[in-house]
């Protein structure tokens, strides 16, 4: 069973509230458990009950998001919504995960959510027998949660990415470079302008491709390097 994250929208604009519980009810791994106008009413739902993730708007009436954050002791996953741009820099000094500047697709969303949901997976380490770490992507009109360790390489394919499991592939309407910003590069390689691949997957390395289940996947000419980088770290392990 997945785990369940317990979500807060603190927005005082109504159709930017709308989109949020839209964007949330879409989502399997997010529990909507308030929806707040100000901070103030926000601190009061954060000490009657636990939240991990909190999509916070800057701009609010009485006290503004960054100073609703500042004040807060022992502050849930943040991530900033807001229409303006220029508080994006003092967003992420504050630690924030992800800001999203309004309007905002629900792809973005994705994105700023598995920023979130990594976060929260580091702030508390998992035992041994829980389930692996996982991105959550959108294709064919639904939400899918991949397990990391499924994953054998992710293709462009021009403005979608094609993510090849072991099991299925799932057509992303989203970039390679904006997929890649939310893998592990512990467990991933980046081999060429058009593929991302799973160090643990590779079956061999021979010439200009590698071997990934089975499919050959060419290396370019710019990411030789970083081949041979790992290659030089497994054989160092080895002797180890």
């Amino acid at each position: 069973m997945s785990t369940m994250y317990k979500c807060m929208i603190v927005e005082d604009e109504p159709l930017a509230r709308q989109v949020l519980e839209k964007y949330i009810d879409g989502h399997p791994c997010l529990e909507l458990v308030a929806v707040c106008n100000d901070a103030l009413e926000a601190q009061r739902v954060l000490l009657q009950q636990p939240v991990a993730l909190v999509f916070l708007d800057i701009n609010l009436p009485r006290l503004s998001g960054i100073s609703f954050l500042k004040g807060l002791v022992q502050p849930p996953c943040i991530v900033f919504t807001t229409a303006y741009a220029e508080y994006a820099v003092e967003g992420f000094e504050l630690d924030a995960a992800d800001y999203l500047l309004k309007p905002f697709s629900f792809e973005r969303f994705l994105k700023a959510v598995n920023k979130a949901i990594a976060r929260l997976d580091n702030r508390q380490a998992r035992p041994s027998n829980d389930v692996p770490p996982a991105i959550f992507i959108r294709s064919d009109k639904k939400v899918y949660r991949l397990n990391i360790e499924d994953i054998l390489y992710i293709e462009a394919l021009d403005d979608y990415a094609k993510v090849m499991t072991g099991q299925a592939q799932y057509l992303v309407n989203d970039t390679l470079k904006s997929l890649s910003e939310q893998l592990p590069d512990t467990h991933f390689l980046r081999i060429h302008k058009s593929y991302i691949i799973a160090k643990e997957r590779i079956v061999f390395i021979e010439g200009n491709y590698v071997r990934v289940g089975d499919k050959d996947v060419p290396i370019g000419a710019s990411y030789r390097d970083a081949v041979q980088g790992l290659i030089g770290t497994d054989q160092h392990r080895k002797k180890k």
